[in-house]
């Protein structure tokens, strides 16, 4: 199987002439794809905006392609805001989702004209104090039980520590608009990385008929329905991908019955991707570089779950391809490791690759979210470079590697590191 997204073993020798592996390297041409067919797929709503999750890959260089095709960011930390204000998003082009949200955030987030998401009822009086509720407001549901879509359980809404109950929603809704909030956004995230074209459907229609009954029995007026995360990519070697096109009717198909046919509309559609968006237009770059023969075969590389920790954290699958050797057979089983002093510090356990040599490049696939952003110094390792190969086929450093001075930087208070 091979993946879109696969540099060719030159162009990553021609990468690592100027900068060494590990790094992680993303396709500028896959991003644009996405961003084109996801607004292609929504365009029905007039209203509708793609709020990129920040947190997916918080990469200026890579956040700039979607901010120049119309998109939004989603935050959910100070950082993440003061990103998001630094590359120019103002006002609603910023959503702010957080959740336990330290002191400051909101007033920062207010101050910014970004949409505040509030995760639960206590937040109210919180932001009244802080810094005061502005005139649009979003509420973030849970609906708790089970999420079905048919007979297939999708997720358990009532283990998660997101969002509110039915009842709190509208006592919110009820309390915002004594405060002085005129209009009001409806949030909710269910499932997650699901390339199940039915879900971001079937959770239209939970937040859609919330919002009819909120428009109904206390004649709140709904000026946004975010339908969030949880679209995925596949993973897995021939697991099919989902649907956007086929997930946007049917998100018309919500609308039109569940808002329309009630006379509410002019209600915008968002969407707060991350995953779906980067995550296969990015992929780690690393070298093969010893080799160990025990019980088992070991590749170690020069990356280590530092750079990437879903294998480790979740025993994640990503593909791996040895570049150059696309087409040989895959007769060799391996385990790819990095140099953590963590045994669960491996990209792929008893995977079938063709014969490894050392000094191969390895790509390691579908890194583009919740990669390079989820890296640590754990054992002082030092995070990677990351890359955007453009368009035109030129290179770019879009964020250096890390170095020791980096690592020591905030032990300056200490006499021997000043």
């Amino acid at each position: 199987m091979s993946k879109k997204f696969t540099p060719s073993k030159m162009l990553l020798e021609k990468i690592s002439e100027h900068y060494p592996t590990p790094y992680h390297l993303y396709s500028e041409k896959e991003i644009i794809d996405r961003v084109c067919g996801l607004n292609r797929a929504f365009s029905w709503n007039s209203g509708y905006r793609e709020y990129y999750a920040v947190k997916a890959c918080p990469t200026p260089g890579v956040i700039r392609i979607m901010q120049r095709l119309g998109c939004g960011v989603d935050c959910a930390s100070l950082c993440e805001l003061m990103l998001a204000e630094k590359m120019g998003f103002k006002g609603d082009e910023i959503m702010f989702s957080s959740n336990e949200t330290p002191s400051g955030e909101f007033k920062y987030a207010k101050r910014l004209g970004a949409i505040i998401n509030l995760d639960d009822l206590t937040m109210i009086d919180y932001i009244v104090k802080e810094c005061g509720l502005p005139e649009k407001i979003c509420l973030r549901f849970n609906p708790g039980g089970e999420f079905k879509i048919g007979n297939m359980i999708m997720g358990n809404p009532g283990d998660a520590k997101f969002g509110m109950t039915r009842e709190q929603i509208f006592e919110s809704a009820k309390k915002c608009m004594t405060l002085g909030v005129k209009e009001f956004g409806l949030h909710a995230f269910l499932a997650s990385n699901t390339t199940d074209s039915s879900y971001y459907p079937g959770l239209a229609r939970v937040l859609m008929e919330l919002a009819r009954d909120l428009t109904c029995e206390l004649h709140c007026k709904i000026f946004m329905i975010n339908l969030s995360g949880g679209i995925g990519i596949p993973y897995l070697p021939n697991e099919s991908e989902a649907d956007i096109n086929e997930i946007g009717s049917g998100v018309c198909e919500a609308y039109n019955e569940l808002l329309v046919k009630n006379g509410i509309d002019g209600v915008r559609i968002c969407t707060e991707l991350g995953r779906y968006m980067t995550g296969s237009a990015g992929c780690l770059i690393t070298k093969a570089i010893h080799e160990k023969h025990t019980y088992k075969e070991y590749i170690g590389v020069d990356a280590c779950c530092a750079d990437l920790m879903r294998p480790a954290m979740y025993g994640a699958y990503h593909h791996i391809t040895v570049a150059g050797k696309e087409n040989e057979p895959t007769v060799h089983q391996y385990d790819i490791v990095g140099s953590l002093c963590e045994n669960n510090d491996k990209f792929a356990i008893d995977r079938m690759l063709p014969k490894i040599e050392i000094g191969d490049y390895l790509i390691i696939h579908d890194t583009g979210a919740h990669g390079h952003s989820m890296g640590y110094n754990y054992n002082g390792r030092l995070r990677s470079a990351e890359i955007l190969l453009k368009t035109d086929g030129s290179f770019e450093l879009i964020r250096r590697a890390e170095t020791p001075e980096d690592y020591f930087a905030t032990l300056d208070i200490c006499p021997e590191f000043k």
